[in-house]
């Protein structure tokens, strides 16, 4: 039994670790700790039985003479625990060695090491070794598959196509299953073999590897759109970013377009109090990273700023938060959390007649919550980073291009994320040719080419990809935050997402394109 419940708790503790960004030692002190327990639990259970009367010595031990027996027996456990504890001290002090060589200094002469150091320049000729993060298979593993399969689908088309000026990608894709732990190993494989660039996945990921990424200069793509990655330079946070780029406007200018909506909205109804705004969330870096931004941009157009409400990013039962949203009566909510548990809360409070205009972030919501959610995702507004896959823009070739990479049948219907995953691919396949061509092809070299154009929209997606410009002083790539409004018009049951659409019953429309100005005060944040 207390192997299994060991066995429960270390699980259970290696999600909610890496979920709540706790320190690694954290996860290492919980397994000593169930260790020690072990021994402890078995001496305890020779002492004592467990019986219909309660806790009492061993049965062999009943009768007053054979009390004795029982305190012998725990004076033997005492000093076998002392016993061992002074074994696995002696066993585990530091011995002096000073003329040893250390670990680092064997490893880093040791033949394996030596051969891939060696192998690296001939690597390169040939290959150019691109990272890949994705969750498939975590918190944000519905968005996540399709932003993580766009990467694949269109690094496997680039290289159909000739790879970039001859060379091909090496793309190396590392499930993480959104936990921090596993994006730092394969960074740290990665940067042991040479890589040129990596695509990321995750605020907290990019949180934990900026420090690494910059230190090694090393471009980072990530797919986490945190304000706090715009600042290279340092100017605003006091921490500089100058390796971290993304596609797309970032979560405090995304939220602070679907305010900008809202403004106008309350302002066409023509009601004449203020309106009310209120942020929910977990209290994760991903659903705080616009929080504080964003309710400022909010009572800066002069609504009342309401008090946020905490909901899990683990979907559950929100009816708790659902009647608190109810009591708060605001006008408009913007949910911060990802797909899965912003679905869950529509649902739930839909059924207690939560009556409010909802708004969501990029990752916060898609065609998948509009099919789960049904009838209580009508009417929600939300950003869009890019064209949705029923679009006529002219860049909707190539990506169903890259889409027969997986699915030669074109069978399969691509999220709003499949696209972005493509933009982000193209960007950076760009800057590389760029870096090529002036045959510098290095990481410092690939940072300098995205900062080559102006308005920038990659060879191929034209109407797909929000027009970008990053610079040295500035990352802040997109500045237009599109607006899109769902609605459902009837059941959604057992019907696909592609027929829904062909059949109008779920419909993604264009309401509104925001401005988000470049005020230096909110560079970084």
């Amino acid at each position: 039994m207390y192997l299994v419940a060991a066995w429960v708790l270390l699980q259970f503790a290696e999600i909610m670790i890496d979920f709540m960004a706790l320190p690694d030692w954290t996860g290492r002190a919980l397994i000593v700790l169930v260790s020690l327990g072990f021994p402890f639990i078995l001496l305890l259970a020779w002492v004592f039985d467990v019986s219909t009367n309660g806790v009492r010595a061993d049965a062999t031990s009943a009768g007053a003479s054979d009390q004795q027996g029982a305190l012998r027996k725990i004076d033997s456990a005492i000093v076998f625990m002392v016993l061992l504890g002074a074994g696995l001290a002696f066993y585990l002090w530091p011995s002096e060695a000073p003329d040893a060589p250390g670990e680092l200094e064997v490893m880093l002469h040791s033949p394996v090491v030596e051969q891939q150091n060696s192998n690296k320049a001939h690597h390169s000729d040939k290959y150019i070794l691109v990272g890949n993060l994705v969750d498939f298979t975590g918190a944000s593993g519905s968005s996540g598959q399709a932003y993580g399969q766009a990467i694949i689908d269109a690094n496997n088309w680039i290289n159909e196509n000739g790879g970039i000026n001859g060379k091909l990608i090496d793309l190396d894709t590392i499930e993480t299953s959104y936990q921090v732990r596993r994006a730092v190993d394969a960074y740290e494989k990665w940067s042991s073999q040479g890589v040129v660039a990596i695509q990321g996945w995750g605020t907290a990921i990019g949180v934990a590897l900026k420090d690494d990424i910059n230190a090694d200069q090393v471009p980072f793509f990530s797919a986490s759109y945190s304000a706090e990655f715009t600042d290279p330079q340092g100017i605003k946070t006091g921490d500089a970013a100058p390796y971290n780029f993304f596609y797309g406007p970032s979560y405090s200018d995304g939220c602070r377009g679907l305010v900008q909506w809202a403004d106008s909205d309350w302002r066409t109804q023509g009601k004449k109090m203020k309106p009310k705004y209120l942020h929910m969330g977990d209290n994760q870096p991903y659903p705080n990273a616009p929080k504080a931004a964003c309710e400022a941009y909010a009572a800066e157009l002069g609504f009342e700023v309401l008090q946020p409400i905490i909901f899990s990013m683990i979907p559950g039962d929100y009816s708790r938060q659902c009647r608190l949203l109810k009591a708060s009566a605001p006008d408009y909510v913007f949910l911060a959390n990802l797909d899965k548990s912003v679905s869950a809360l529509l649902t739930q409070c839909s059924d207690l007649e939560v009556d409010t205009q909802y708004m969501a972030n990029i990752y916060g919501f898609d065609e998948d919550v509009m099919l789960s959610a049904g009838s209580a995702a009508n009417g929600l507004v939300w950003v869009m980073g890019a064209a949705a896959w029923g679009d006529s823009a002219s860049g909707m070739y190539t990506v169903r291009e890259i889409s027969k990479m997986s699915d030669p049948q074109e069978s399969k219907y691509r999220s709003v994320h499949y696209m972005r995953g493509v933009c982000s691919t193209f960007y950076l396949k760009e800057a590389i040719e760029i870096a090529n061509e002036k045959n510098t092809m290095n990481s410092a070299a690939i940072k300098q080419a995205l900062y080559a154009q102006a308005q920038w929209v990659p060879k191929g997606l034209e109407g797909v990809c929000l027009p970008t410009t990053w610079t040295e002083k500035d990352h802040r790539g997109v500045t237009k935050v599109p607006i899109y409004q769902a609605r459902v018009n009837g059941p959604v049951t057992g019907l696909s997402i592609q027929s829904l659409i062909n059949n109008q019953i779920i419909e993604m429309t264009p309401i509104y394109e925001a401005t988000i100005e470049r005020k230096p005060e909110w560079l970084g944040w």
